[in-house]
């Protein structure tokens, strides 16, 4: 081996080794941050809890503010809330005051949780910042009327409708508080300069239609859902409540012929619109619609009423053993009805079989008329046919 050779190994011998560079400083804040934003909500808990909480230098504020918003997106608002709540109190302690944002979260938990007391208190502490957010408006006025608290919840939206003059969702809103307060007539001339503003979706003509008809508006309630059913010609809804006008109006055969076209679309207001035939004299048409119905307790329920109208007492009796396998018999009303079909068509023992099973009070009158009937015509049976 070279001399200079030797020497370069003995150098390399006497050089003490390097200590290994210390690692870095991880900053689980910052991590835990980016873990939120990046949607890694597992991840962000875990770095949050590996943060020393006993640190003087920490900023706690931001600690629990990261600690609350990963809850919140978890949908777990107890937890959120605790931590939402102790981010506020660090920065008071620090003698400041926390985020707008911070409240307006904690506002959110709080409608969640159903506290509405509190969710207005959060919102008062969010300060200016918010003033210039629509959504904040709905929640304030929401509250207020879940807190039985209407005229708050009115001026709250009258305020917003100024602040915010082209959007109508808070002349909604109020639209549909004023119903539910059954003020009917202010509803209507609200929904009108509504709906004359926007196009109208279906939920606000049935609701103004409901409203017209409730106040006694029937003729303007008829003229604004006629036009509903030209916007929205496959909506049953519009048909059914446009019917309900009609009924009140006295109109039954119009009322039944909207709801039968209704019931093309929707078939369980078939039997509807079989009763309203029944009730505008149309029992053939009724007895025929009342033929395509599925539900059988509603089904012979409602033909026993039409073959009574029909006084085809014949066809009653017939239905006996069918009334009996459904537990219709356990109606007293059908019995009694039942009973006079029997009187009706001479089968007098069977009639008193009928009137015998009678127990509530307010048939004894009835009963007592029929059982006297039958004695009377017991003698001469076909004078009584």
């Amino acid at each position: 081996m070279r001399p200079i050779t030797c020497c370069l190994l003995l150098l390399c011998l006497l050089i003490p080794v390097s200590q290994a560079a210390p690692e870095p400083e991880v900053d689980y804040l910052a991590l835990a941050a980016l873990m939120l934003r990046d949607g890694n909500f597992d991840r962000a808990l875990a770095a949050l809890d590996q943060v020393d909480t006993s640190d003087e230098n920490l900023d706690a504020a931001r600690y629990h503010t990261l600690r609350g918003m990963t809850h919140l997106r978890r949908d777990e608002l107890e937890p959120a809330r605790a931590a939402l709540q102790q981010a506020v109190a660090a920065s008071e302690e620090n003698h400041g005051q926390a985020e707008s944002a911070v409240y307006v979260y904690l506002a959110q938990i709080h409608f969640r949780l159903e506290d509405y007391t509190a969710t207005l208190a959060a919102l008062d502490h969010a300060g200016t910042a918010v003033d210039r957010i629509a959504s904040i408006y709905h929640m304030r006025a929401q509250c207020h009327w879940l807190l039985d608290d209407p005229v708050m919840a009115l001026a709250t939206l009258d305020q917003a409708a100024e602040i915010f003059p082209g959007d109508l969702s808070f002349l909604r809103r109020k639209l549909f508080f004023l119903i539910d307060l059954g003020l009917f007539h202010q509803a209507v001339d609200l929904g009108r300069e509504y709906l004359a503003a926007t196009d109208g979706a279906l939920d606000d003509y049935l609701a103004l239609g409901n409203a017209l008809r409730a106040s006694g508006e029937l003729d303007q309630a008829a003229v604004l859902l006629e036009h509903a059913l030209l916007a929205f010609p496959d909506a049953p809804e519009v048909r059914k409540v446009l019917a309900h006008v009609y009924i009140a109006r006295g109109e039954m055969s119009a009322a039944a012929d909207l709801l039968y076209v209704a019931a093309l679309l929707d078939g369980a207001l078939l039997g509807e619109a079989a009763e309203l035939y029944r009730r505008a004299g149309q029992t053939q048409r009724a007895l025929w619609i009342n033929s395509q119905l599925t539900e059988q307790v509603g089904k012979l329920r409602q033909r026993l009423a039409i073959y009574l109208q029909l006084e085809n007492f014949e066809q009653v009796v017939s239905m006996v053993a069918a009334l009996q396998r459904v537990g219709l018999l356990d109606d007293e009303d059908i019995r009694y009805a039942l009973a006079y079909a029997l009187f009706k068509v001479g089968e007098f023992d069977a009639a008193e079989t009928q009137l015998a099973a009678l127990n509530r009070p307010d048939l004894f009158r009835k009963a007592a008329e029929l059982r006297r009937a039958i004695q009377d015509c017991e003698g001469d049976r076909w004078r009584c046919l």
